[in-house]
């Protein structure tokens, strides 16, 4: 795996979010980043197979989330634990993705977040357009990452 180093602005950004005890350096571990991204396509394949609007939007969350721990692991970062990791995770995300188009997807991670929680703790669900909103993001991240170098 040959991964795209960061830029200075991107290991600036990222350093501050560690800075920050937003997130922690550790060991970069490609066996975990390649388990992650695994599972992302796993959950990207299963997108059209599945019929509830909401059940397909939690599957396409997790596939975006999966990229970013993929991401993490292949740099040598991982999450604070406690709250506000999700959080944490689309701060990353923004710092690594600068460039269209997935920039635009890593500051739409941070919605799709907050629709996620509405969800799941106020019991308020998503509609279809934020699930086609959120497959879309979901496979723009994946193949950035890609990009970057990292595979299945």
């Amino acid at each position: 795996m040959a991964l795209t180093p960061l830029t200075r602005v991107q290991q600036a950004t990222v350093v501050a979010l560690v800075e920050t005890h937003r997130l922690e350096i550790v060991p970069a571990d490609l066996a975990r980043a390649t388990s992650f991204l695994r599972q992302a396509q796993e959950r990207l394949d299963q997108l059209p197979l599945l019929t509830s609007v909401t059940v397909r939007y939690g599957v396409a969350y997790d596939a975006c989330h999966d990229t970013g721990e993929a991401l993490l692991a292949a740099y040598g970062f991982r999450t604070t634990n406690g709250p506000g990791q999700h959080e944490a995770l689309g701060r990353y995300l923004r710092a690594v993705f600068d460039k269209p188009p997935a920039e635009k997807a890593a500051r739409e991670f941070d919605r799709l977040r907050r629709a996620r929680n509405q969800d799941r703790y106020e019991a308020k669900p998503v509609g279809a357009a934020a699930t086609e909103k959120a497959e879309q993001v979901a496979r723009t991240l994946f193949d950035a990452a890609l990009t970057r170098g990292l595979s299945t």
